[in-house]
């Protein structure tokens, strides 16, 4: 009776926190610029009658995301700027080895592992990967046309170059910036990890191509989703964290699906559907950090807002909300098992490293 009274105790307490809302320091204008990051190319697109381009420039703006709150303007500007550089190229990589499937997933299976490894070795705070890879494998699933690439990233430059100079403008607006004593405080704190994992890089990246394989295999429309999914449910830091975050996700995933289906049966106008998209973006920005599963209720509408808005299948909101569920299903489930192994190399590497430590220690006592 104990054990039953405990996992129902335990059941409880894991319902109670699917929606409870957490304490967060992050002040209202981050979300604000967040939004606006993304909402410019959009209204701009729009003005100029260039929707479809709009939607692609406008995910640049989630290079905002990983903006430094408590950094000086050098050290902010300096990451922007080679995120969205990552971006670019990421893109690029993306579209570039979309002309056949097999290629197109060896190739984001590979640049999914070095991506991690960049991570590890460069020791980025979150959102770390997941952006980079994610923007790969959206571009991966675009129909190959050369003579598009060099549009589509340009674009996304532009995306970048703007939200690049709001940042600045945002950072110059809450200080006084001394640009050389900055520069040198900077390049003094630039530390990159010696002892980054090789076999944690190549298990994302297998689980990456396995993913983005599998959307081709079963013929789905939009392949990219599984991979996405999968990766974000990998994001978690422990075996249980990553169960619970699989979890939400399919939680948050299903009611944002039904939120999603609702926007696209009632909005057909691309103002209304620009206008939506900036709302949910800065409702995400201010709801992340206190709750996930909340969060991706919203995330779910904005990301197929951003992609499909534009395309055919958008006009039966139906047959759309189905494909991308099931989608994000296998993704889930291949996520969980993929950060199940992950978690246990990181305990591995953690292990190793330590008793490496203990070795040199006793050897320098000697």
């Amino acid at each position: 009776m104990s054990v039953i009274s405990n996992k129902k105790a335990i059941a409880r307490k894991e319902l109670s926190a699917v929606f409870k809302l957490n304490p967060t320091s992050r002040h209202w204008s981050i979300p604000v610029l967040a939004a606006l990051c993304v909402g410019i190319p959009l209204l701009i697109g729009y003005h100029f009658n260039q929707f479809a381009s709009a939607l692609t420039a406008s995910f640049a703006g989630l290079v905002i995301l990983y903006m430094p709150v408590h950094s000086n303007l050098v050290s902010t500007m300096a990451k922007l700027l080679v995120c969205s550089f990552g971006f670019l190229v990421s893109y690029g990589v993306g579209i570039t080895f979309s002309f056949n499937p097999i290629i197109s997933c060896i190739a984001f299976g590979i640049y999914s592992a070095l991506i991690h490894w960049s991570v590890l070795v460069t020791r980025m705070k979150p959102p770390g990967n997941f952006f980079f890879i994610m923007l790969a494998a959206m571009a991966s699933g675009i129909p190959f046309r050369a003579e598009e690439i060099p549009e589509r990233i340009g674009l996304l430059t532009i995306g970048a170059i703007l939200t690049c100079f709001l940042a600045l403008t945002f950072s110059l607006f809450l200080q006084k910036p001394d640009i050389i004593k900055e520069t040198r405080s900077m390049l003094n704190q630039v530390q990159f990890r010696k002892d980054a994992d090789y076999l944690e890089s190549f298990i994302v990246g297998f689980f990456m191509f396995t993913a983005l394989l599998v959307g081709y295999i079963s013929e789905m429309e939009k392949p990219y989703w599984i991979p996405i999914s999968c990766l974000a449910v990998m994001q978690g830091s422990s075996t249980l964290h990553i169960w619970r975050r699989g979890l939400y996700r399919i939680i948050g995933t299903v009611l944002g699906m039904g939120l999603c289906w609702i926007f696209l049966s009632v909005f057909k106008d691309p103002l209304e559907i620009c206008i939506t998209i900036i709302a949910l973006q800065f409702i995400i920005e201010a709801i992340i950090t206190r709750n996930y599963t909340i969060a991706v209720i919203f995330i779910t509408p904005m990301t197929i807002l951003l992609s499909e808005a534009a395309s055919p299948i958008a006009q039966n909101p139906t047959t759309l909300i189905t494909s991308r569920l099931i989608d994000v299903l296998i993704g889930s489930l291949l996520g969980a098992l993929g950060g199940w192994m992950l978690y246990h190399e990181q305990l591995r590497y953690r292990v190793v490293k330590r008793i490496r430590i203990t070795r040199l220690a006793m050897k320098k006592r000697n």
